[in-house]
């Protein structure tokens, strides 16, 4: 499948974001932590939760959909000999946080080389560094193999804020022995989401939103309903999308809380905003000009852990720089290759300088035309969308399972908003 987008044309609509992909797998995760029922909502079906679920189904969990959004989940019988399909792991990061939820219910876990995005090394080490202070063995060869008679709470300064090494230390902590420090922790809203529902389910966990989470252990977690909130990702492409196509946009169901970072990242190339009825408003139309800093100086948009810009965005406000009148650095610090999609911009006309793996400097707008384009990743692949309805004449997307894995029926719901995009089989004419 692919899709074929006809650019070119100012949308206009409400859309409602679905909810939070990142924080969806590490709660889908926390569920092996509770034998009692739990049920969660606003879940997107997305490729990566569906294959988190099966992942999680051949560790014994029991799943279904009860609507759209709603899962109902009972992990009261878990194979603790169950071995996972490494090529399953291989296609998500999110695997590794089966680690500290079974080592905490089980004692063992075995992990082949996990997956997701090609954007770079996406190290390991903080994961099992914090799994070993809280008393677990680590073997490293073909697989992780880990091992715990009983975990034990721990003050840890994590190597550094690592949002899914931070999950997986709270995953393994809620219900170890004693209280569990943790210092340097990631505050992203995902991780905020995951503490939020083990709380739900009686965990106790202080500092949510803080560098420094203090979980005091627990015997047991039990069930309960949780609701996801909704993606700020998927709020900033929405942001990214309107100013490219020069539309004006209202998103609802912003989390108001978790706006500022992505406020600031995106009024630094012009974009302005207001608010009506709950919603937020994207003036997109009437052209964008990028600020430039005091001294009319070129401005920096640089990503960093929450509560920066958030690196997810970077591909997006890289593509929207291009159709905004000025000269601005995009500087991605975070991952050495995400930027590697760049030519695929330049390409389409973008007028772009990439300086080295992390910094690329736009200069805009440039008028950007119809191109057959591969996706990499999920974000650089929303990014490749949204260039492409900014461009004049028909544009391809391929390896759409990248967006797929992120975005819930988007082509569907842009489609709503007026954009002219079609989700196409190969062989069709």
């Amino acid at each position: 499948m692919y899709f074929r987008i006809e650019g070119g044309h100012a949308l206009s609509g409400v859309f409602t974001p679905a909810g939070n992909k990142n924080a969806a797998l590490p709660v889908l995760a926390g569920v092996l932590l509770t034998r009692e029922p739990v049920r969660l909502e606003n879940v997107p079906r997305i490729q990566d939760v569906e294959t988190l679920l099966r992942l999680l189904e051949d560790l014994g969990v029991r799943g279904s959909w009860a609507g759209p959004g709603v899962l109902e989940l009972s992990a009261a019988d878990i194979a603790p000999g169950a071995a996972l399909d490494p090529e399953v792991v291989g296609r998500i990061r999110a695997s590794v946080l089966l680690a500290g939820p079974m080592l905490a219910r089980i004692g063992t876990f075995q992990l082949a080389q996990p997956g997701g995005d090609f954007i770079g090394r996406r190290r390991l080490d903080t994961h099992m560094l914090a799994l070993q202070a809280l008393g677990a063995t680590v073997d490293v060869g073909d697989h992780y193999l880990l091992r715990a008679r009983r975990l034990h709470g721990a003050s840890i300064f994590l190597d550094e804020p690592s949002v899914t090494g931070t999950e997986n230390a709270v995953l393994a902590a809620v219900t170890a022995e004693g209280t569990t420090e943790l210092r340097n922790a990631a505050s992203e809203p995902h991780v905020q989401e995951l503490c939020r529902f083990l709380v739900t389910l009686g965990a106790r966990i202080e500092g949510i939103g803080t560098p420094r989470l203090l979980i005091e252990g627990v015997d047991a977690l039990g069930g309960g309903t949780f609701r996801l909130g909704s993606d700020h990702i998927e709020v900033g492409s929405v942001i990214g999308l309107a100013a490219a196509t020069g539309s004006n946009l209202r998103i609802a169901d912003v989390d108001r809380a978790h706006f500022d970072p992505l406020r600031v990242g995106f009024q630094r190339l012009g974009v302005e905003f207001g608010w009506r009825d709950d919603h937020l408003l994207v003036h997109g139309a009437g052209g964008i000009e990028i600020r430039p800093d005091l001294g009319g100086q070129i401005p920096k948009l640089d990503d960093g852990p929450w509560p920066a810009f958030p690196a997810d965005l970077t591909s997006i406000a890289l593509v929207t720089a291009t159709q905004c009148r000025g000269i601005v650095l995009i500087h991605e610090k975070m991952f050495e290759s995400r930027m590697f999609f760049v030519d695929k911009v330049i390409a389409m006309g973008g007028r772009i300088v990439l300086c080295d793996p992390h910094r690329a400097v736009v200069v805009g707008p440039s008028p950007l035309r119809g191109a057959r384009l591969e996706s990499p990743d999920i974000r650089a692949g929303m990014a490749l969308l949204i260039a492409a309805l900014a461009a004049e004449g028909t544009s391809e997307v391929h390896n759409i399972g990248q967006i797929e894995r992120g975005y819930e029926r988007i082509h569907e719901r842009l489609g709503a908003l007026g954009a002219r995009i079609e989700r196409v089989a190969p062989d069709d004419p």
